[in-house]
């Protein structure tokens, strides 16, 4: 079944398009690699009254077992534009943006093209500004919806726009940074204005010879030895610290086979904190108080998961806890979404009557 210049397929399986690995099927299916047939999938749900689903790398989702009555739209706009913009009087720069150079590198980068491997390219033209960010699985266009973050950088800091298709007015749209309502792991495109719209091409601000951020007790022990690190040295280390982790994708590592980080760390007010330092301390415990969490009032789920009960290689069937990261939910084969959901649900209850804080996870959850 077709549009013009567009393949509609049927019945596609969509466990093998996302790094879980779980997940039924897509009634619908199209991969959109223009914002022209982006718009011809929107016309094809449209005039069949279907739902919809936007789909990146497939990095961050957990697709029901029941799969997706719908159409599932893959968007694989590609390319990447670099311009130089002025510093001076230019609002349009993220404040983050360092640097006291008077121009800064703009590029246009289309939400289809792979997350690393423009991290990659980044860092080869000596363009600081993401080099934490290296490692992480999916495509630019899901970076501004989670505000992907990691060892002390945020995409926030560097988006200077997005190029977004608008469902509620039907026109493609140009948000800029403030727009965005970018704060933790969180934006505009999944809190208020969740569903209204697609990500097709997202504009970042770099600066060229950057000095390399290192605002993370990991990154800043692996690197300890070098006081001056260049953007390569520490992608390279942050790439080191992923992988051991099993955050690094690697058909070889069946710890890989999973959604990242399954749960945010939370964010706690003084009050909370100050009654968890309590409870932990009437048992003997220390609650670690990381320096990129602690700016931001977070505490480190991770402790939480293991202080509740679980431990890294915890198994439950045919799902389980990451050999290498406690945050880690792995399919180690042939598991279901009911499984993985089903543990979910007991590491949210345990750590909740544990201490009293409720773990949000981090994934999307479709056809659920």
């Amino acid at each position: 079944m077709t549009t013009v210049n567009l393949e509609i397929l049927e019945n596609v399986p969509l466990a093998p398009l996302t790094t879980l690995g779980v997940g039924g099927q897509a009634r619908f299916f199209v991969n959109a690699g223009s914002i022209d047939e982006v718009e011809q999938a929107l016309r094809f749900a449209s005039d069949r009254q279907l739902e919809l689903f936007i789909l990146g790398g497939g990095s961050n989702v957990v697709i029901s077992d029941r799969g997706f009555n719908g159409l599932v739209v893959r968007i694989a706009v590609c390319g990447i534009k670099e311009r130089r913009i002025k510093r001076a009087a230019n609002a349009s720069i993220p404040p983050a943006t360092t640097g006291n150079a008077p121009e800064i590198v703009a590029l246009d980068v289309g939400a289809g093209v792979d997350w690393d491997e423009f991290v990659a390219l980044s860092v080869s033209k000596n363009y600081g500004g993401v080099e934490c960010l290296s490692g992480i699985p999916g495509s630019v266009g899901g970076t501004p919806v989670q505000n992907v973050g990691a060892y002390g950088q945020e995409v926030s800091e560097t988006i200077v726009s997005v190029l977004a298709y608008d469902l509620h007015e039907r026109c493609v749209r140009e948000l800029q940074n403030q727009d965005c309502g970018f704060s933790y792991r969180t934006s505009a495109f999944n809190s208020t204005q969740r569903g209204r719209y697609i990500i097709l091409l997202v504009t970042y601000a770099l600066q060229p010879g950057a000095r390399p951020v290192l605002r993370y007790a990991d990154l800043e022990e692996l690197l300890q030895s070098n006081p001056t690190p260049t953007l390569a040295e520490v992608r390279e280390a942050v790439l080191k610290i992923r992988a051991r982790k099993g955050m690094v994708v690697n058909p070889d590592d069946p710890d890989s086979r999973s959604a990242g980080s399954f749960f945010k760390n939370p964010i706690l007010s003084p009050e909370q904190f100050a009654q968890l330092e309590q409870e932990t301390a009437a048992r003997g415990l220390n609650v670690p108080r990381y320096p990129a969490l602690s700016r931001q009032n977070k505490i480190s789920a991770a402790w939480l998961v293991e202080n509740s009960g679980f431990y890294k290689g915890y198994s439950q069937g045919a799902v389980g806890i990451s050999n290498k990261h406690t945050l880690a939910i792995v399919n180690r084969g042939g598991a279901t979404a009911s499984e993985i959901v089903a543990l979910r649900d007991e590491i949210q209850s345990r750590v909740e009557q544990a201490w009293g804080v409720r773990l949000d996870p981090e994934p999307v959850f479709v056809g659920f």
